[in-house]
């Protein structure tokens, strides 16, 4: 199964970005784009990949003391920019200390577990809002200028889900990945029990 971690906005919190999406819309190339839909929009904490069903307990066990281990935080999108000219986003303020530091043990969880991310470089938070294809570039600066400006509204990211990515089927027009939540832990929440240790014990 191909997997991913991630915070997830709720629905209110992906108005402003989804509202910001019609001028951008009309710059010149946003043609060209293949612009993805707020319903899938996340925070990706690690990108697992594919992995294995034996791996998936663990796994599970692992992220859930992960989860424990860290208070929900406050976010808000924010801005704007580029990965080159590969793919457009928007980014995050607010508790982002709290939501790296996050990132760094989902990512050392999934390493233990058997299931290393393929994350090479620091965390940045953002939600993909478009891609370019590689055979029609398109000058992704207007659109990250456009989002200079951009703040959405607050929300609290209170659990940490892991999801499901089926790619879609070769050949088909604007079709995009299918994400599915399996598994999700309140931040700050029980932790799992140790394998072979036992429920953990009540805080005195």
């Amino acid at each position: 199964m191909r997997l991913f971690v991630a915070v997830l906005p709720p629905p209110a919190a992906v108005t402003g970005p989804a509202a910001a999406l019609d001028g951008l819309h009309r710059l010149p190339g946003a043609r060209q784009l293949r612009w993805t839909a707020p319903a899938g929009w996340h925070y990706t904490l690690a990108f697992l990949g594919e992995v294995p069903d034996a791996v998936r307990p663990d796994l599970g066990e692992r992220l859930a003391r992960a989860a424990h281990r860290h208070e929900p935080c406050a976010l808000r999108t924010a801005g704007g920019g580029r990965f080159g000219d590969r793919a457009l986003w928007t980014g995050a303020e607010g508790d982002l200390r709290e939501l790296g530091g996050l990132a760094d043990t989902v990512r050392a969880a999934a390493r233990r577990a058997g299931a290393p991310s393929d994350e090479e470089h620091g965390f940045r938070p953002h939600l993909t809002l478009a891609r370019a294809s590689k055979n029609a570039p398109v000058d992704l600066r207007p659109f990250a200028a456009a989002l200079t400006g951009f703040r959405g509204t607050w929300w609290t990211a209170d659990t940490l889900s892991l999801v499901a990515s089926t790619l879609p089927r070769s050949g088909v027009p604007g079709a995009q990945p299918v994400y599915t939540v399996v598994d999700a832990w309140p931040l700050g929440g029980p932790a799992a029990p140790v394998p072979g240790h036992g429920a953990p014990a009540a805080a005195g």
